[in-house]
């Protein structure tokens, strides 16, 4: 099997690349550049092995290239919060344009269904059942959902996408949400650093992401799903106690208003029925994972 990865020089790219290489997938990488920064680093033995294609994910005739000789595609390529913030117009190109484009490449490849990153930005601060996105970034997402249901319902192509909250982890060091991961970074250098927001959030790791994708590509799906990856619900508060545990005298700290996404979510029947047995990593630990990675690598 031959899987493309979009946004394969993104964090989220490398972990599940990384976990596809363990199952001797055949991955081609996908992104704007060729950036083995972060994989080589999760998967410092294996990362020659992935093959890459450079293109704009916005292009049609990019990805359908890119796609060619691909048997399933995990598109994970997109601009967060920010970027789509100060430029709407483009942020839509990359997150909508470009879901899109994989969705009709996958069509014309004759793939059955598509993996793809969506986003809990598509709730509201209140409520995290019905979708009220308050940023652009949250509205293309949401937009991504609804096209998704049409390919189901037009073309038969299935889907899955993943709504996770604040994922952190090794390589997670860009985005409004990037704060946990940077202050295990700070700590682990002996470096001040502010959380640039407060309040409470769900905190996913990142390798229990990459593995909600693996699971999904070995499932048999029907229809279009969008699941949420809540992770643990804490406050910051709590991430700055766990990190000072790790690396005692960490001088971290947190300031700005409360990430604009809801902090309770019910759990999904359905999820559990389609992939069973997700690992669900403890804040605690896997921030002493991340600590770990930042201090074995500097």
């Amino acid at each position: 099997m031959k899987v493309l990865v979009t946004g394969g020089s993104g964090f989220l790219g490398a972990w599940v690349t990384r976990r596809l290489l363990a199952r001797q997938v055949k991955v081609r990488a996908f992104d704007v550049r060729e950036d083995t920064h972060v994989l080589e680093q999760l998967a410092p033995q294996r990362a020659a092995e992935v093959e890459w294609r450079a293109g704009d994910i916005s292009s049609a005739s990019d990805v359908v290239q890119a796609m060619n000789g691909c048997d399933a595609v995990i598109h994970l390529a997109g601009v967060l919060t920010p970027a789509c913030a100060a430029d709407p117009v483009r942020g839509a190109q990359i997150n909508l344009i470009g879901t899109l484009n994989v969705f009709e490449a996958a069509r014309a490849a004759g793939l059955g269904a598509v993996l793809y990153a969506s986003s809990a930005g598509v709730f509201g601060p209140e409520d995290g059942v019905a979708p009220f996105p308050q940023t652009h970034y949250g509205a293309f997402k949401l937009a991504c959902e609804g096209s998704a249901r049409a390919y189901w319902n037009d073309h038969g192509i299935a889907s899955v996408g993943f709504r996770p909250l604040v994922v952190y982890g090794a390589g997670r060091e860009s985005g409004s949400s990037a704060g946990p991961s940077l202050a295990c970074r700070a700590a682990a250098r002996g470096e001040p650093y502010t959380i640039p927001f407060t309040g409470s959030t769900g905190l996913v790791y990142a390798d229990d992401v990459a593995a909600a994708y693996e699971a999904a590509l070995f499932a048999r799906v029907e229809g279009a799903h969008a699941f949420t990856l809540a992770g643990e619900i804490a406050s910051v508060g709590t991430v700055i106690e766990h990190v000072s545990s790790i690396v005692p005298g960490a001088r971290i700290d947190a300031a700005g208003a409360p990430l604009p996404i809801a902090t309770s979510f019910p759990a999904d029947p359905e999820l559990a029925r389609l992939l069973p047995g997700l690992p669900h990593t403890l804040l605690e630990d896997g921030l002493k994972q991340t600590v770990a990675f930042y201090r074995g690598h500097e």
